[in-house]
């Protein structure tokens, strides 16, 4: 028997060519069969479908984004999702300083995040992503989120596999922690890779958007966005969580309403708030238990407030 899955709001049903079963590719390690007080009841098997709302067709996948890509592959060989949006580890956790509220702390995010080497880094990278363009529609695109220390690695996996390198967006942090060593310039920005599934893909680009929304100028590469606020850590917060505008302009720019949006690396569940926000349908994966708990409270606000999907 499958595990119990804790379900959403439920509206009439939506034309079943715009949804993707997610159970059913799953397997029967995720049988949807409601909530008994809120809360999962059967035995936890991997990988396994953590929450659905179908009124939204959003959903979040708890277990490795490996293996669980693997499914998607197998059931949508010609691919399946229209966006991807990918804040994978940064490899930062080994040992390090950093300055939070004002302390000098040790930089420990968790194990996900602790180096194996350059190579088998490397090699982790290339294995996600080449799942990751496997999923993608023909004219898809994919956002990475990166810092000094992944994205050569990143950009170097994108260009083996053959995926078209469209902008590298630097997100520019109004007030970023001072440097304590006070021997390299202060870490001001992270990187936003955005490509293309590969040289064929006719992507999407909301250029009259983009524009509209920087005062009728062209919108150029460098985003000052502030980091995430106190509302959107009401529930409790993630280490390298990124603010919900960012992620939204990224899905605003390359998607349309209704379009399927991926998380592989779902975190605090950022790109599935903005997607519910944006009008988009969303898939996201996360191995941890506790970070899967605390998207699908966020989950949860964010649909309560929202308007239902019009499906065409």
């Amino acid at each position: 028997m499958g595990k119990r899955v804790k379900s959403g709001r439920s509206t009439a049903a939506t034309p079943s060519s715009q949804i993707i079963d997610v159970a059913a590719i799953l397997g029967d390690t995720a049988t949807v069969v409601g909530t008994i007080d809120g809360r999962a009841s059967a035995k936890i098997e991997q990988p396994e479908l953590e929450f659905i709302d179908r009124s939204m067709d959003v959903s979040i996948i708890r277990g490795n984004c490996l293996p669980v890509l693997d499914k998607f592959c197998a059931a949508h060989p010609l691919g399946c999702f229209d966006m991807i949006f990918a804040d994978p580890p940064y490899f930062l956790s080994n040992g390090g300083i950093t300055c939070h509220a004002g302390r000098m702390v040790k930089v420990d995010k968790g194990h996900w995040d602790k180096t194996q080497g350059i190579k088998l880094n490397h090699e982790y990278n290339a294995a996600w992503l080449s799942r990751c363009q496997s999923v993608l529609k023909p004219d898809g695109t994919i956002w990475i989120t990166a810092t000094q220390h992944v994205v050569f690695s990143i950009g170097f996996a994108l260009q083996e596999l053959g995926f078209k390198i469209l902008n590298l967006i630097s997100w520019e942090k109004p007030n970023p922690p001072p440097n304590l060593s006070c021997r390299y310039f202060t870490h001001s920005t992270e990187m936003v890779i955005w490509a293309a599934k590969n040289s064929k893909s006719k992507h999407h680009f909301a250029y009259k958007e983009m524009k509209r929304a920087n005062k009728g100028k062209q919108m150029k590469t460098v985003w000052p966005f502030p980091r995430p606020t106190s509302a959107e850590k009401t529930f409790g917060g993630h280490p390298t969580q990124k603010p919900v505008a960012l992620v939204r302009r990224c899905i605003e720019a390359s998607c349309i309403e209704n379009a399927l949006v991926l998380d592989p690396f779902t975190g605090s569940g950022t790109t599935g708030v903005a997607c519910v926000e944006a009008r988009r349908r969303f898939v996201g994966i996360e191995e941890d238990p506790s970070y899967c708990r605390l998207a699908e409270e966020r989950l949860r606000q964010a649909i309560s407030v929202a308007p239902t999907l019009r499906f065409s």
